[in-house]
This record gives C-alpha cells, sequence and structure tokens, in this order.
C-alpha cells in the first residue's frame, strides 16, 4: 500500500472546486446569498423551520445555549463521551455541565440512567444528548424527562447530519428538542472546511440565534430599540444599526456556504456508501474473536460518521498504542472517540473524577474508530480488516 488510511477524510471533487472559484469570482465573500441559501437548504432537508449557519460548531453550540437562556447557577447535563465542546459550551454561559452515563451499545445517553442523574442533581436547566457516532439518541424517552424536569433540550448532532429517527424523521427537524447543533468540519458527513449550523422552529430563537451570530446587533424584523435614533422624517437611516446585546463574530463565508451547498448535493451518496461500508465491516469482523461491534441495531437509522469497535486490549495483550501504531506502520490511522469528558485535567480539578461513569470509562478503555469515509473502496477496507485480523492474532 502506498497511501494512508485514515479514519475520517473528506471528499471533494470538480463540482466542489468550482463552486467556490464561482463564489471567489463572481460572488459575495460573506454575509451573502449563498449563507441564506445553505441554511435554506439544510431547513428543508431535515424538516425544521429555521436554520442559522455558524463558524463551527462549537459556536452552534454556544449561541444555542445564549438563546436557551442558560447561564450562571443553572446545571446542563450531558453524554461524557463526546468531544469536549458538548460540555464546554455550558461553561461558556456559566452553567455548570455535569455528565450521565451512556448506553453500551448505542454508546450515547442512556434514557432510564439520565432519569436517575437528573433526579440525583435536583434542578436540570438544559439537556444535551450527543448522537454520538452518528446513530440518534432515544430521543422521545429524552425528550419526555426533559419535560418533566423543565429543562431546555439542543441536540448535538455534529455526527449525525442525514440519521434519521425510528418514525423517519431527520436528525435536526427538532421534534423532541428546542434546538439541534450540526457540524461541517471536513470529517464529518459533508464539509464547508469549518462551520456549523443550529436548526430550531422557534421564531424567537432564531432571531436570538441571528443576533447572537453577528455582535448582538439587531436583524431583520428586531424592532429598533432606539426608535428616536433610527429614523428622520419617518424613514429608516440607512446608516442605522443597533447593538441590543452582546454577540460575538461567528459567521461564516459565502466561501464555505458555496462548498456546503456543493457537497450538500452528494449527500444521498456519502450516506449510502457509508452505510455499505459499515454493513461490510459488520460481516467481515462478525465473530471476530477479542473484538466486539458497537451500534450494529443502528444501522439503518445512522449517518455513519464513525465505525468503532471494541478491541480486548488486555486479552491480546498488546496495548492500544501499541497497537495503534502497528496499524500506523502499515498506513492505518485509527483514532480514539473519545476521552470520557470527566476525566479531563480541568474537569478533574472542577469537580469531577474517575469511576463516576463505568460504562463509558470501560467503552473508553477498548475504543478503535477505523477507517470510515466516502472514497474508502471495497479493496482498501478489506486491506483495513486484513491487517487488524493480522494483529488480533486472529489468522
Amino acid at each position: 500500500m502506498n497511501q494512508r488510511f485514515p479514519y475520517g477524510r473528506h471528499y471533494l471533487d470538480e463540482d466542489d472546486i468550482q463552486a467556490v472559484v464561482n463564489v471567489l469570482r463572481h460572488g459575495w465573500l460573506t454575509q451573502g446569498p449563498k449563507v441564506a441559501e445553505f441554511e435554506q437548504a439544510i431547513a428543508s432537508h431535515v424538516g425544521a423551520k429555521y436554520a442559522v449557519a455558524v463558524s463551527n460548531g462549537t459556536a452552534a453550540l454556544h449561541i444555542a445555549c445564549i438563546a436557551a437562556g442558560i447561564g450562571k447557577g443553572d446545571t446542563v447535563v450531558t453524554s461524557p463521551n463526546t468531544f469536549v465542546a458538548s460540555a464546554n459550551c455550558a461553561l461558556y454561559v456559566g452553567a455548570t455541565p455535569q455528565f450521565s452515563d451512556i448506553d453500551a451499545e448505542t454508546l450515547s445517553m442512556d434514557p432510564t440512567v439520565l432519569a436517575r442523574r437528573c433526579q440525583e442533581l435536583g434542578s436540570v436547566k438544559a439537556i444535551i444528548p450527543v448522537h454520538f457516532g452518528g446513530m440518534p439518541c432515544d430521543m422521545a424517552a429524552i425528550k419526555r424527562l426533559a419535560d418533566k424536569n423543565g429543562a431546555i433540550v439542543i441536540e448535538d448532532a455534529a455526527h449525525a447530519l442525514g440519521a434519521t429517527y425510528s418514525d423517519g424523521r431527520r436528525v435536526g427537524c427538532c421534534a423532541h428538542s428546542d434546538m439541534t447543533i450540526f457540524s461541517f468540519h471536513p470529517v464529518k458527513i459533508i464539509a464547508t472546511g469549518e462551520g456549523g449550523i443550529v436548526t430550531t422552529n422557534n421564531e424567537t430563537l432564531y432571531h436570538d440565534l441571528l443576533r447572537l451570530r453577528s455582535h448582538g446587533i439587531n436583524k431583520y424584523k428586531d424592532p429598533y430599540q432606539h426608535p428616536k435614533d433610527a429614523y428622520t422624517d419617518g424613514i429608516q437611516n440607512p446608516w442605522y444599526y443597533e447593538m441590543q446585546e452582546i454577540g460575538f463574530n461567528y459567521r461564516v463565508t459565502d466561501i464555505q456556504c458555496a462548498l456546503g451547498l456543493s457537497q450538500f448535493a452528494k449527500l444521498d451518496r456519502f450516506l449510502a456508501r457509508r452505510r455499505e461500508l459499515a454493513l461490510r465491516y459488520d460481516r467481515i469482523f462478525a465473530e471476530t474473536p477479542n473484538l466486539t461491534l458497537t451500534q450494529v441495531a443502528g444501522r439503518k437509522l445512522s449517518s455513519h460518521h464513525l465505525y468503532v469497535v471494541r478491541i480486548d486490549f488486555e486479552r491480546i495483550r498488546r496495548s492500544r498504542a501499541t497497537f495503534m501504531e502497528d496499524l500506523r506502520a502499515r498506513d492505518i490511522i485509527a483514532q480514539v472517540h473519545y476521552i470520557p469528558v470527566h476525566t479531563h485535567p480541568y474537569y478533574r480539578r472542577n469537580g469531577h473524577s474517575r469511576d463516576q461513569f463505568p460504562v463509558a470509562e470501560n467503552y473508553y478503555r477498548q475504543a478503535l474508530s477505523l477507517p470510515l469515509y466516502y472514497a474508502l473502496s471495497d479493496e482498501e477496507q478489506d486491506y483495513v480488516a486484513d491487517q487488524i485480523k493480522v494483529l488480533l492474532q486472529c489468522n
């Protein structure tokens, strides 16, 4: 093999390149029509009324928390099996992030455990479920718990563009949440370089998100708070705008959204191939000693951002670090998703400790994400699987 196989990789074709070139030659570079076009495409696809595109998925989480009214003294519950942004967004607004353990098969929030956790915590302002690997959480159950506890729900669907719930509705429709966020980082389902989006069905939240994306400045239908300054002889002053709250420069560019629109046109192809590859891995690794498949029950629903297996490193008497280095020597770059958030130094200095969430921690000790991306060929996938079996001492 003369190329490397990472756990994830974006796919670009000439249509994508031409879409960006067209904007560079003829269009706005930022705050132009491609942003609104991309927002409408995503909102229509997922079945939400509104979408607000931003600079990245973390920014999407941040302004979603602000728009939801989360602040100092509030408790936000999320999964320990996620990237740190899912919890950090609570810290950004002065709230306290807490965690609830995962289900061993779905690798996402376990609603039964969440019910106990909410009872333990007493007061929960918001729940941020994470659709890990692209497999949807049991959002109907989570929403019932949220309603019982008077909590807001913000879905972290950074992995899950194109995923569907069991009733056929798409993740992002916000049928079971107040807002949903997506990410368009290059290893995600579609890429804009960096980028994210928030979807919602709530018009008030929508206008709040628009302001927060751009310095807290009034947008569209927002009434002026100082109308005497805004008008001259009953005519709006053409230069006038108002900063009505603290916001951020979280704007996304037309260059990124042009790429996003071109990528979005290929979404069905991307999803179909990812599912095909995941099912091929399932067949190849079926009954492989020392390797356990995960999320198998969700294959028809998932967007398959990741393909994660569990390996019994103790039984094969090989450390995960050594195993990954041996794969790298064979041009296979695996990854681990994720270090449980509560075990990071910052969180351990701030009241969290190991052994709080045994399912997430046991999963972490065995987790390995294998190459899964649109352009991975069957032959390349077979090579990856064969090398893993060799290292598992199964041949």
